[in-house]
């Protein structure tokens, strides 16, 4: 009977570890530090109050050297012509500037997309922010 109960509950501790290490494992990283130095931040989760038009749209922001090389969109919701728009004219906008000038800096949104910019700016500002504090 005692090894009965000594089985159960390593049993259990193995399938509880199990779950843990998958929860992890799923569970996106808000900031990345590469083998290069670069360091990647998704707003997925520290962003994912901030809504564009028909949801949420994280961004991931690639930065080195405290200056940020892009800023790319990740999957989201928003109607897909407009948010074109929002990838050609806005997301470069960042490139090569310092992170502190680039989280003060008043960058103009895409005209049609005024919800969409308006997330996407607000993202990278929760990325640069997410960066200061946490690098």
């Amino acid at each position: 009977m005692k090894k009965k109960k000594i089985f159960i509950g390593l049993l259990l501790a193995f399938v509880a570890a199990s779950v843990m290490a998958y929860v992890n494992v799923r569970k996106p990283k808000a900031m990345l530090r590469m083998s290069d130095g670069t360091y990647v931040v998704n707003t997925e989760k520290i962003g994912k109050d901030i809504r564009g038009y028909a949801g949420s749209t994280p961004v991931r922001v690639y930065i080195k050297n405290g200056r940020v090389l892009k800023v790319e969109a990740m999957p989201n919701e928003e109607t897909a012509g407009i948010f074109s728009g929002v990838r050609r004219k806005l997301l470069g906008k960042w490139n090569g500037m310092k992170v502190e000038k680039a989280l003060n800096v008043e960058v103009d949104g895409v005209s049609g997309a005024t919800y969409s910019s308006r997330a996407v700016k607000e993202n990278v500002k929760c990325a640069l922010r997410y960066y200061i504090d946490n690098k």
